[in-house]
């Protein structure tokens, strides 16, 4: 087998020269750590790619594929491209700007690691979903330090977490007593990648860690007065597994805000969507409409005012981060043809100087 196939190569993605492919493995601000499966190599990126990049998904993230040139004799590279992604996990960077933040890319499994103590968060869970849906991901929901909880209280959790995560794998483990571990595994098979995500102090190093067999990523316990964790990693990285699989470890990200999933949020809220579609009325707005699917649900404790709120919440902000990001697109635009207009004024003067 060849040693990119190790690392997820599909020859049938893409034409090109296997001695010109690489993947990133780690990034770090504006150097990147990339492997070809038989060496790694520290990257930067042409002169000719920073030119002609336009924005933040133009550049590479952790588990892209890259075409490279390699600087003979020595362990360095230059980025030329990079390569169509089959699947990439967005979120609306942090701060006030609308802007995209590429989390990771070319994941098959997303795993939505939250922790059974009191920073679990069912609301938390459904953004997630809705973004590994929207990603091209698959989702799996996993539940750690299981040996904190007693089984009555595991089995609760996982009640709570199965009416929202409708269809999803739920995976519940210990990283203490291993408890689960190999339950988990099977959504990890060789070739293929997953990435860890949640919140800071769920566990996302301490099960890279032991699924290793070594301890690679520093951990630190979590505050005892909310169970809030700190931040331990501090950049995103991919690692290989025993098994062949590789997984993406990120840091944790307290807020999820959504960058879009519009075409995600039927498959995220299955139980509600099914319930608007028996709405009397195909404008109903679940309020006082008679014949309303909705308030009856809700009504006969079918469907929580939690997961109905949370959906039209969903629905509200997606809409909202739209608005922004068509009025940054027209404002790039108009940007972009003052630059236009203004080089080519500066280049008629120059002629009638001449």
């Amino acid at each position: 087998m060849n040693k990119l196939e190790e690392l997820g190569w599909d020859y049938s993605v893409q034409d090109i020269e296997k001695q010109m492919i690489a993947r990133v493995i780690t990034v770090q601000k504006n150097s990147f750590r990339i492997s070809d499966g038989n060496l790694e190599f520290i990257a930067h990126l042409s002169g000719k790619f920073l030119n002609e990049a336009i924005d933040s998904f133009d550049f590479p993230a952790v588990g892209d594929w890259v075409e490279v040139q390699k600087l003979s004799g020595e362990r360095k590279a230059v980025i030329k491209r990079v390569l169509p992604r089959k699947s990439q996990f967005v979120r609306q960077a942090a701060g006030v700007k609308t802007e995209a933040q590429l989390v990771a890319a070319n994941i098959d499994t997303v795993f939505i690691v939250n922790s059974m103590n009191n920073d679990l968060s069912i609301r938390r869970i459904e953004r997630y979903i809705l973004s590994t849906y929207e990603s091209g991901a698959t989702p799996v929901v996993v539940l750690t330090k299981k040996d904190e909880c007693s089984l009555d209280k595991v089995t609760e959790i996982i009640s709570q977490v199965e009416k929202v995560a409708i269809g999803v794998p739920i995976v519940a483990i210990s990283s203490v007593t291993r408890d689960g571990i190999r339950d988990l595994l099977e959504f990890l098979p060789p070739k293929r990648t997953g990435a860890l995500l949640g919140s800071s102090g769920v566990g996302k190093s301490t099960l890279v860690n032991v699924l290793l067999g070594k301890d690679v990523q520093h951990t630190k316990d979590v505050r005892e007065d909310d169970s809030k964790g700190r931040h331990t990693t501090t950049y995103r990285e991919m690692f290989l597994l025993p098994n062949g699989a590789l997984l993406i470890d990120t840091p944790g990200m307290r807020e999820l805000q959504l960058w879009e999933g519009e075409s995600a949020i039927e498959s995220t809220f299955q139980d509600v969507g099914l319930l608007v579609e028996g709405c009397r009325f195909i404008d109903c707005q679940h309020d006082t409409e008679p014949g309303c699917s909705i308030k009856e649900a809700i009504e006969a404790g079918k469907l929580s005012e939690d997961r109905f709120h949370s959906y039209i919440k969903l629905q509200r902000e997606l809409a909202y981060e739209k608005r922004k990001q068509d009025q940054k697109a027209q404002l790039v635009e108009k940007n972009r043809w003052k630059r236009v207009f203004k080089d080519q004024k500066s280049k008629y003067k120059k002629r009638n100087i001449r």
